[in-house]
């Protein structure tokens, strides 16, 4: 039996995913289909940032909340898997938050930066660009952040050798565009996998 093809792309989203109170800032500029759904802008973000994907999500434009489906019903949202990213980032400035890890609170503004064609020599998801680490899971959000820094990074600090103990090594300043692309290969061969 024949196996459908999957559509191409129609268009390309450029949009910016800035860890908000980050500063200086942790973000990320990724390139992605405009009708790839919430649910796979998840994943995607999840790779691209760092995140261990172990916490509750959402996705918020104004007042309007997407996530993942819930059977029981006990979350008033929309389900993120029936989204497309085109529906929610209308126009290039359009803005949503995502956020993550609902004891931590670790908020992401995304930004629409620009509507582009697709190139046919580029797979998507595609990092283009970012600065800084992101902060380890579980760090006690933005607060527990910049104490855990300010611990590893001075080593008169009374928890220095405590933090190092639990984080290892870590550099809040490390970025690496190629270790980002490679943990997106994975829905980049999805999606080939998807049109074979």
């Amino acid at each position: 039996m024949p196996t459908k093809k999957a559509p191409a792309p129609a268009e390309i989203y450029q949009i910016k995913v800035t860890l908000l109170r980050t500063d200086p800032p942790v973000w990320r500029r990724l390139l992605v289909p405009a009708q790839a759904t919430l649910a796979h802008l998840h994943d995607v973000l999840q790779a691209t940032m760092g995140w261990e994907n172990d916490h509750l999500h959402e996705f918020s434009v104004g007042k309007t909340r997407f996530g993942a489906h819930d059977p029981m019903g006990a979350r008033e949202e929309n389900d993120e898997c029936t989204v497309p990213l085109s529906s929610v980032l209308v126009r290039v400035g359009s803005k949503a938050i995502y956020t993550y890890d609902f004891g931590d609170e670790w908020e992401h503004g995304i930004v629409l930066e620009k509507r582009l064609p697709v190139d046919p020599n580029l797979t998507y998801p595609l990092c283009t660009a970012g600065e800084r680490a992101c902060p380890p899971e579980d760090c006690g959000g933005i607060y527990g952040y910049y104490d855990l820094v300010e611990a590893i990074g001075d080593p008169d600090h009374d928890r220095h050798e405590e933090m190092l103990d639990w984080i290892g090594e870590y550099d809040p300043e490390a970025f690496s565009l190629d270790e980002v692309n490679r943990a997106l290969l994975r829905f980049q061969r999805r999606r080939k996998a998807a049109r074979g």
